[in-house]
């Protein structure tokens, strides 16, 4: 995606607004042994305790600035590779083992984020300063209610997350490009639509149909970006009601997104089962084939395409969130302005 040169608002949304809740990738990735990410414009290492305590510090040990990822885990801290430095999880040097008694024993040294798991994924809080304690992650209820049945699909990418959001956000390339789907095959290839806000944002919805195609999407903020639609099955889809998918994004590179999609079903008992049986041998595959021609579209579109657009009624969905990041982004940048200034007439 290519963006305004020197903009400090398109910057910001480029690694992601601070002081939210994003996943940063499936839980399986991440056991006793250091791993190193690259997610919203920052390198982190994330390890485990023995008992599966998760750990999250920036990959930059303060003594030289080499990756803590290359040491090794010591329960609650990491030591690192270079020189032996300990670094406990809340960015506290423990230990300097070649010159014991300095004064980096005991400084708060390296960046510390909070962590946490739901739904087969890891969720780091983006805090723009240390904070004691993160506010509460807030998922939807496809994700949290025993009601429904979820499976996580992740995927990466090689396009802005901003492309992503774009793309779901846009209910009627539904009707076109997956129209040969198992599930998209139905409904008026024309359509009007219309927004409808919501206490946490807004849905953005053809009128007139329902229930039928992928007929509406909503953005919502929660502490946590995410979006939800709902696509009706057909009878060989095994029992319950509509496909629900909770979408949220982040961006771990330049032009390189992490896709994190929760497949859901309202269903319990006996029909859970059979849904998750179905799913694994039957549906999942289908849902991948969808899920790629978004990829293969979104991976080709030109660095400029979003500044030769000619969008239309369908779009009104696309330009209402643009314009909400933006506004957000804005509102980051005037905090911190406002605290610079704050700091530079204290220090004077």
């Amino acid at each position: 995606m290519r963006t305004t040169a020197n903009d400090p608002v398109d910057a910001v949304l480029a690694v992601g607004l601070k002081d939210l809740w994003y996943p940063i990738c499936p839980s399986e990735f991440v056991a006793e042994r250091p791993v190193s990410l690259r997610r919203l414009g920052k390198k982190f290492v994330l390890w485990r305790e023995a008992n599966g305590t998760l750990h999250a510090l920036e990959d930059h040990c303060p003594h030289r600035g080499a990756p803590l990822s290359m040491g090794i885990a010591m329960g609650d801290r990491i030591a690192c590779g270079y020189h032996g430095v300990q670094v406990r999880f809340d960015g506290v040097v423990m230990s300097v083992p070649g010159s014991p008694g300095c004064k980096l024993e005991g400084a708060k040294a390296t960046r510390s984020y909070h962590v946490t798991e739901a739904c087969g994924a890891i969720f780091l809080f983006n805090a723009s300063s240390d904070i004691a304690e993160p506010p509460p992650l807030q998922l939807p209820e496809e994700l949290t209610s025993p009601e429904y049945s979820n499976f996580l699909c992740y995927t990466e990418w090689k396009g802005d997350y901003r492309y992503v959001l774009d793309n779901v956000m846009d209910p009627m390339h539904g009707t076109f490009l997956h129209k040969q789907s198992h599930s998209m095959a139905e409904g008026d290839n024309t359509a009007s639509f219309g927004i409808r806000e919501t206490d946490i944002g807004f849905i953005f919805e053809k009128e007139g149909q329902r229930d039928v195609n992928f007929d509406w999407t909503e953005w919502a903020d929660t502490g946590l970006h995410w979006m939800r639609l709902a696509i009706p099955y057909p009878k060989t889809g095994g029992p319950g009601g509509s496909f629900y998918i909770v979408g949220s994004y982040t961006p771990i590179v330049d032009n390189i997104a992490a896709v994190f999609h929760w497949r859901c079903r309202k269903l319990t008992g006996w029909q859970k089962d059979t849904w998750r049986f179905l799913y694994r041998n039957r549906l999942e595959a289908r849902h991948w084939n969808v899920l790629e021609q978004d990829r293969a579209v979104l991976e080709v579109m030109e660095p400029d395409a979003n500044q030769r657009e000619m969008l239309y009624q369908h779009d009104m969905g696309i330009v209402r969130l643009r314009r909400h990041m933006r506004n957000l982004a804005k509102e980051q940048l005037a905090k911190e302005e406002a605290a610079q200034e704050s700091k530079s007439a204290k220090a004077a």
